[in-house]
């Protein structure tokens, strides 16, 4: 008998001391507050009224938010560590981090003035401080890598041994037509809405051989601004109109790397990767008072990127300043046996610094450009630092067929990257199933129309056709830059992206840095049009001409 009674009070025992221990794990976890910034939708029907009376007809919008993205959802995996980062804890980091340049940055964490945990948390608080605000969001951000906190800590167990040269721990945002394992690939379309890639893209693969972290994926011009006409710059279905910090829903973002353009001028990573098929570098880099550089084909490899032009795709850095640039350039290079256009560079991009010097520098200066005043009053600051200028009037040209060009290849391109790369399990094999699955309900995945996409499938140009445009357009455009060559010039000085199509078929490496704003606060920035594979000198001049004029200065709303 006592056995038995022996055996129940053992057992109860162990019973209560089990409850005891969860109800005291229970009350030592740390209770889960509300965030302190909610994502909720607002009313826009004001806002888009308004908008009908902007003077740019591409800047009438239809709609503001994203009808797709819970950001709330997105926000979910950073709920717990984010309810530890106070305002008080962002203030303290705001003058070491924003505006400052990568070496600077790897110097704070080597001092312990700074982690790659806190960089990443700041970011991550950030952008959620402005995107959560209606009157300040930007609508810039449409996936954020549910693992990046962890990679941060995994990182700072290194971090005494960094160079202040590297990418190593640095946040990064990817234009979202760049394959990643963790997040979908849209190319902000709804078509692509479950593009769970199962590798990345090969300059992701790269990134993440170099230590950068990435932080998450960016709002886009939906197809990389091939898909409607006339549309807004910066919109897609997946992600809503992508808004400029200068001047929300007044001024353009440019495009189609809107959202890379938008997050870098706003200080929400330390840089983003943009893509180019013409003009879609230098245009969101102009727009937005950033430095963007579009390589030569075959620098950079495409793989693992929805393409619009294996012939004139790249991908390319978007950073703060040229330094940063160059860095991320190295972080991105290297031979891909998967792109036929893929090169072996052997040229470190930041070497030893950057020559803050245009000794013995030619650059050529498009007369018809002298006209803007803000263009004009660089030349002659450059002047008189000795830089030797060549005015040049250009020639006519014809530039028939670039239209075509694009047509053919996405027609073909496309098939190939969902064949290849993309989720096994979409539904859509070609451009002319992506047409018929907008059909369906063209108010929410084609508001605007996709007209470009038509044009696609009823463009008949055969390929033999095609090799013969693309050979004329290259005459063309190299006719147009031959001053260059024939008086021995290191770049030929443009405006944002006024001349990015004849960089494009012409296979010309360009770099855009900011030179000012227009007297209503828009950002204007000169393009210099290199050599092809010169991309160091183009980053030698571009940081000569950036510490000569310091011209970018940080949105005002977003300081």
């Amino acid at each position: 008998m006592f056995l038995i009674f022996g055996y129940k009070f053992t057992t109860m025992k162990k019973s209560l001391l089990f409850l005891f221990s969860v109800l005291v794990l229970f009350s030592c976890k740390p209770q889960e507050k509300e965030p302190e910034f909610q994502f909720e939708k607002y009313d826009e029907s004001a806002a888009i009224e308004a908008q009908q009376n902007h003077q740019n007809g591409r800047m009438k919008f239809k709609l503001f938010q994203s009808k797709v993205i819970d950001m709330n959802e997105v926000y979910k995996p950073f709920q717990y560590d984010l309810a530890k980062f106070s305002e008080e804890n962002y203030n303290k980091l705001k003058p070491l981090i924003l505006e400052q340049d990568i070496p600077t940055l790897q110097n704070h964490v080597k001092e312990g003035k700074l982690s790659y945990e806190k960089l990443t948390l700041f970011y991550l608080y950030r952008i959620r401080k402005f995107e959560s605000d209606s009157t300040l969001s930007l609508n810039s951000i449409i996936a954020l890598n549910p693992n990046v906190l962890k990679e941060a800590r995994e990182k700072d167990l290194n971090k005494d041994t960094i160079s202040e040269f590297s990418m190593y721990g640095m946040p990064v945002l990817l234009k979202d037509n760049i394959n990643t394992k963790e997040m979908p690939t849209t190319a902000g379309a709804l078509a692509l809405e479950r593009n769970y890639t199962k590798t990345d893209a090969f300059i992701v693969e790269k990134l993440r051989e170099n230590g950068a972290l990435i932080l998450g994926k960016v709002n886009l011009s939906e197809w990389a601004y091939f898909f409607c006409s006339g549309c807004p710059l910066g919109y897609s279905a997946i992600g809503g109109q992508t808004l400029n910090p200068y001047g929300r829903a007044e001024f353009e973002t440019g495009g189609s790397s809107a959202g890379s353009g938008v997050t870098v001028a706003a200080n929400f990573a330390v840089a983003a990767v943009g893509t180019e098929t013409s003009g879609s570098i230098t245009s969101p880099s102009s727009q937005n008072s950033v430095v963007g550089l579009k390589p030569t084909i075959g620098v950079l490899s495409r793989s693992g990127i929805v393409p619009i032009s294996s012939t004139l795709d790249t991908p390319g850095p978007m950073t703060k300043n040229v330094i940063d640039n160059a860095i991320f350039m190295n972080a991105m290079r290297g031979y891909d046996k998967d792109d036929s256009k893929s090169k072996e560079i052997d040229e470190a991009y930041y070497k030893n610094g950057l020559p803050n010097s245009f000794k013995g520098k030619r650059l050529g200066v498009l007369k018809p450009l002298l006209g803007d005043s803000i263009y004009a009053l660089n030349i002659e600051k450059m002047r008189k630092v000795d830089v030797e200028i060549v005015e040049i009037t250009p020639p006519q040209i014809s530039f028939n067929g670039f239209i075509t060009l694009l047509n053919i290849d996405m027609k073909y391109d496309l098939p190939k990257y969902i064949a290849s790369e993309a989720d096994k399990s979409l539904f859509i094999k070609n451009v002319k199933d992506v047409i018929e699955f907008n059909k369906k309900d063209s108010i929410l995945r084609a508001p605007y129309g996709q007209q470009l996409f038509d044009g696609i499938v009823k463009d008949e140009t055969t390929l033999a056709e095609l090799e013969i445009i693309k050979a004329n357009l290259k005459l063309e455009a190299e006719k147009y830059l031959q001053a260059l060559e024939a008086e021995n010039l290191d770049a030929i000085l443009s405006i944002n992206n006024y001349h990015s199509g004849i960089a494009a078929v012409s296979f010309h490496p360009t770099l855009t840095v900011p030179m000012g704003y227009k007297p209503s606060g828009e950002p204007i920035s000169l393009t210099f049009v290199g050599k092809p594979f010169d991309e160091r000198n183009l980053l030698e001049l571009g940081y000569a001409f950036e510490q000569l004029t310091k011209a970018r200065k940080m949105p005002k709303n977003y300081q």
